[in-house]
């Protein structure tokens, strides 16, 4: 019988401040603290290679789109209907084939640091992780949520991403300019009010920690929290 050999796997998350990761290695997960740029050459967990490497890189701007919109031609005016992306400034896209739909951003925001950790984070096999948007990562855990009512939210340098569906259904992918938890917290309860959620009978889960003040905030109006 052939045994199943476990995957070394490293997410790490990128955004204006610096960054944090995530590492599933021997059956065990371990996560660091927000860490600032200059210590990407310091990290030793950065200098061995993984079996699978993430970046993902916190960027507002980025746009869900059906696929029967979707053409090469047209992703930048597409993008630049919903947000500002300077003329210089890459467009990038990527299938979300579960909701039939393609993903266009632009890693400008993040760009530097996560073209860095690219370069200095590599896989077993030597080659490099292309860093997406902390969008898509949303959109692939979204379906691993359990409940009917499906609620994921990260937020991250003044903004909340948020993604609600129900079922296999997809009602919210949004970001919202948010200067602090409470604004995060008034987006989220709008949108949930706007789809006739109920937030006492619903789990809210986060793709990013959440500090004890801002966890207990939230907690007295959802029916549990969680972490991804």
């Amino acid at each position: 019988m052939t045994m199943k050999q476990n995957t070394d796997r490293i997410s790490i998350q990128v955004g204006l401040s610096g960054y944090s990761f995530r590492i599933e290695a021997d059956s065990q997960i371990s996560s660091s603290e927000w860490m600032s740029s200059d210590r990407v050459f310091t990290t030793p967990e950065f200098q061995k290679r993984y079996d699978e490497v993430e970046i993902a890189v916190f960027t507002p701007k980025f746009a869900l789109v059906p696929s029967q919109f979707y053409s090469p031609e047209n992703k930048r005016s597409l993008l630049t209907d919903v947000t500002s992306v300077g003329d210089e400034e890459p467009v990038d896209c990527v299938e979300i084939p579960q909701h039939n739909a393609v993903l266009l951003y632009s890693n400008s925001i993040g760009e530097t640091l996560s073209k860095v950790l690219a370069e200095t984070v590599l896989c077993t096999d030597g080659t490099k992780a292309h860093p997406l948007p902390v969008m898509y990562y949303m959109l692939r855990n979204l379906d691993g949520l359990s409940e009917y009512n499906r609620i994921l939210a990260a937020y991250k340098d003044e903004v909340l991403y948020l993604v609600i569906a129900q079922g296999k259904t997809l009602l919210l992918c949004n970001s919202f300019r948010a200067p602090d938890f409470t604004t995060a917290q008034y987006f989220i309860f709008l949108a949930m009010k706007k789809l006739q959620l109920n937030p006492e009978m619903s789990t809210l889960t986060f793709m990013t920690r959440l500090d004890e003040e801002q966890e207990m905030s939230v907690y007295r109006y959802f029916r549990s929290v969680e972490y991804i």
